[in-house]
């Protein structure tokens, strides 16, 4: 990218907030370059691959850029009642309508419930982060000698958490959108297999949606973001939704 494009973006982005002068740019520009950080070949811009990988890690850590836990606790949470309900359904025998009722009052209720969760406790969680962050960074500014120069590297962090909070707010929208869809369609695609196809493919096809979501989808992207090796991530997460599964037709079953 050009250096005049990002600048002007840079501005765009803090309009109404602390200006970055022309001189700070590019000084700072001279310390990523130094560092390894970024190329600068004759006013263009190009990442290094050093450069790509702490920028996609700040990206995660302030913008949540990474919807890790969104995604797992999706396929699990669909993943459960999924088999909750199908099981239910066929241990008890249910008519197909009040099945199909109960299936969805069901999953409906455990997506929403995973919407409203991932919105108000991620807001709340990235709330007491960022301040934790931004007393951190004013703790360590603290130190600089010169007062003005002080003054503006405080202020110029104030700004730019008041400009995370609200790109923040969005990624938490997102993370709780992909959450509840994550939830309904992981466990919508077994039941509607389930209610669909003849028996004995009923059961059959259903169950095994179930285990390749679990196994294909949700122990991959385990294995892969949490660098765990995947027959490990595989037997913690068949254990974990077992246990739920049994739990979840006990309680049903006492009900």
């Amino acid at each position: 990218m050009e250096k005049a494009w990002l600048k002007q973006q840079i501005d765009k982005v803090c309009s109404g907030y602390a200006c970055v002068e022309s001189r700070d740019f590019d000084k700072t520009l001279g310390q990523m370059v130094a560092e390894g950080l970024i190329h600068d070949d004759r006013g263009t811009l190009h990442l290094t691959e050093q450069g790509m990988k702490l920028g996609k890690e700040w990206a995660s850590l302030l913008l949540k850029k990474e919807p890790i836990l969104e995604v797992v606790a999706g396929l699990v949470d669909g993943s459960i009642t999924g088999l909750v309900v199908i099981i239910s359904a066929f241990i008890a025998g249910l008519a197909l309508r009040t099945a199909i009722f109960a299936a969805f009052l069901t999953l409906s209720s455990v997506a929403i419930t995973n919407f409203s969760s991932f919105l108000l406790g991620g807001i709340t969680e990235d709330l007491a982060d960022m301040i934790t962050l931004q007393t951190l960074m004013n703790y360590s500014l603290s130190d600089i000698p010169d007062k003005d120069q002080r003054e503006k590297s405080l202020k110029l962090v104030k700004d730019l958490f008041a400009v995370l909070h609200k790109q923040i707010n969005r990624s938490n929208l997102v993370a709780a959108i992909i959450s509840g869809t994550t939830t309904f369609f992981a466990g919508m695609v077994p039941i509607v297999a389930y209610f669909v196809l003849p028996k004995p493919l009923d059961i059959i096809v259903s169950l095994g949606v179930v285990g390749t979501v679990v196994g294909v989808f949700l122990v991959r992207y385990r294995s892969r973001r949490s660098k765990v090796h995947w027959k490990v991530t595989l037997l913690e997460t068949v254990v974990i939704i077992a246990i739920a599964v049994i739990v979840s037709l006990i309680i049903g079953g006492s009900a």
